[in-house]
């Protein structure tokens, strides 16, 4: 099975912007909806956005309005456009995707996991 692959994290100042990507190949047929979660260090990991079957988006409100996923088919990728980015989105970012998701942002609710990529956000 071929693991969920996280790209494009990195350093940037506060105001900037980041597009992160997730390989997804092999999982769009066996899921419902494919999410990007986040977690900081001493925290506990968080819902994000959500891509859901028929094109649905849902997204945390700490994030509505400057972040924004998608799902590229031909490509078989899974994007998330972060702009206006501030240092509390500092976090390692994951991609998951989920056979039977009923909450889209919940975390328990997502069957497979990829390693995740570093976003540092400094002011």
């Amino acid at each position: 099975q071929v693991p969920l692959v996280e790209s494009g994290g990195g350093s940037v100042q506060a105001g900037g912007s980041l597009r992160l990507s997730c390989a997804v190949s092999g999982y769009s047929y066996r899921s419902n909806c494919m999410g990007w979660f986040r977690q900081a260090p001493g925290k506990e990991r968080e819902g994000v956005a959500a891509f859901c079957t028929g094109g649905s988006t849902i997204y945390s409100d700490s994030v509505k309005g400057r972040f924004t996923i998608s799902k590229d088919n031909a490509n078989q990728i899974l994007p998330l456009q972060m702009n206006s980015l501030k240092p509390e989105d500092t976090a390692m970012y994951y991609c998951a995707a989920g056979r039977a998701v009923i909450q889209p942002l919940r975390v328990s609710d997502y069957n497979y996991w990829g390693q995740g990529t570093q976003v540092t956000v400094s002011s």
